[in-house]
C-alpha cells in the first residue's frame, strides 16, 4: 500500500511540473520595410564542378553539390579565403584531403589538383556567402529582436539551408519590379546600401531569419498580435515596399486557414488592383511582408503559388514570435 501511495505521489508530482512557455509581447512594431540580407555560411558549400583534364573532379569519395567543406587536412576552415590558404599550405603530390558534411554526416575525400600558371585548380565551384532581399515582419520593442522572411534561406544552386556563421541586415530601396505571371514569379529589384547595417542575423530557420535590430525603434507604430484562432477567412491587408523605401498597404482575401500545416497556415489571394497592376501578383522579395486583419498582426507572406501567382501562403505570426524567443 505504501509503495502504491509513493508511486501515486510521484505520478502527481510529474503532472504538476511547470511547463516552459515561450513568452512574446502582445504588441510589436509592424514591419513591411525592405531589407538587404547578407549571411556567411559556417563552411564552404560546393555548388558545382568544372572539368580538369577533360573530366569532372569529384574526389576519391565522390563530392556532391550541397556538400559543405569544413576541413583541409584536418585544419578547420569556414570561408573560401581559408579554404584557398589551407589548400596552398597542405598540397602533397598535387593532392589534398578534404573533410565534408552531408546530411549531418562527416566524410573525407582525396582531391587531385591541377596546377596552371602557378595556380592550383580544384575543379569545384564553391560559395560561402549569400546575399538577397526580404521584408521585415515585426520588431519586438522590448528586446530589439526582429523576424523576417517566414521561411529559411537556401543556397539556390544546391537548395541547401545556410548555416549562419555571421550575418546582418542592411538598408535597401526598391528600384523596380519584374512582374509575376503564371508559371514564373517575378521579383523586386533593389539598390543596396550595405554600409548602413540595420541589425544582425543570428539564426536561419524554417520559420525565417531572426536577430537583433540595431536602429532606433518607433514605438508609435505598435500593433496588437492576433492569436491563431483569431485569424479568419475574409479581407485582410499586406504591408510591403514597391518603390524606394515607402511601405504601402494592399488588400488581400484570406481563403483558408490551416493551423495543422507547419509552414503554410494562411492561404490568400491578392485582390488589390494597384498591387496586381504593378507586380502581377506575389513577387520574390515580398517574403516576410506582414499580414494584418482587423487591425491585428496575424501572419507574414512566405510563398507564391507558381501556377497562380495572384495566390500564396502565409505563416502565423505567433509561430514567428515563438521562434524569435526560442
Amino acid at each position: 500500500m505504501n509503495k502504491l501511495r509513493k508511486k501515486l505521489a510521484l505520478f502527481l508530482a510529474l503532472l504538476i511540473l511547470p511547463i516552459n512557455v515561450l513568452a512574446y509581447p502582445s504588441k510589436v512594431v509592424l514591419g513591411g520595410q525592405n531589407i538587404g540580407i547578407n549571411i556567411s555560411n559556417d563552411g564552404v558549400i560546393v555548388i558545382g564542378f568544372y572539368k580538369l583534364n577533360g573530366y569532372f573532379n569529384k574526389g576519391s569519395n565522390e563530392i556532391k553539390v550541397g556538400d559543405t567543406i569544413t576541413k583541409v587536412n584536418d585544419t578547420k576552415i569556414s570561408s573560401i579565403k581559408e579554404l584557398t590558404s589551407e589548400i596552398e599550405k597542405n598540397i602533397k603530390d598535387n593532392k589534398v584531403t578534404l573533410t565534408l558534411i552531408r546530411n549531418n554526416k562527416e566524410y573525407t575525400t582525396v582531391l587531385n589538383l591541377l596546377k596552371e600558371n602557378n595556380v592550383y585548380k580544384t575543379g569545384l565551384y564553391v560559395k560561402d556567402t549569400i546575399k538577397g532581399i526580404g521584408t521585415i515582419s515585426f520588431i519586438n520593442a522590448e528586446n530589439q529582436s526582429y523576424g523576417s522572411l517566414g521561411h529559411e534561406v537556401l543556397e539556390s544552386n544546391s537548395n541547401k539551408k545556410i548555416e549562419v556563421k555571421t550575418g546582418y541586415i542592411f538598408e535597401s530601396s526598391i528600384t523596380g519590379i519584374d512582374k509575376s505571371f503564371n508559371g514564373s514569379p517575378g521579383e523586386k529589384n533593389a539598390k543596396f546600401n550595405s554600409s548602413n547595417v540595420l541589425g544582425t542575423i543570428e539564426k536561419n530557420t524554417i520559420y525565417g531569419i531572426y536577430g537583433k535590430y540595431n536602429e532606433p525603434i518607433d514605438t508609435s507604430n505598435l500593433i496588437e498580435v492576433a492569436n491563431k484562432d483569431e485569424v479568419k477567412v475574409g479581407k485582410a491587408y499586406i504591408y510591403t515596399v514597391l518603390k524606394d523605401k515607402t511601405v504601402d498597404k494592399f488588400e488581400i482575401n484570406i481563403t483558408n486557414i490551416n493551423e495543422y500545416n507547419k509552414i503554410k497556415n494562411i492561404s490568400f489571394e491578392i485582390t488589390d488592383e494597384r498591387l496586381l497592376n504593378e507586380t502581377g501578383g506575389i513577387v520574390q522579395g515580398m517574403s516576410g511582408s506582414p499580414i494584418v486583419q482587423n487591425d491585428k498582426l496575424c501572419g507574414a507572406v512566405t510563398h507564391v503559388i507558381i501556377d497562380n501567382v495572384k495566390t500564396g501562403y502565409g505563416l502565423f505570426i505567433t509561430t514567428m514570435l515563438e521562434e524569435s524567443e526560442r
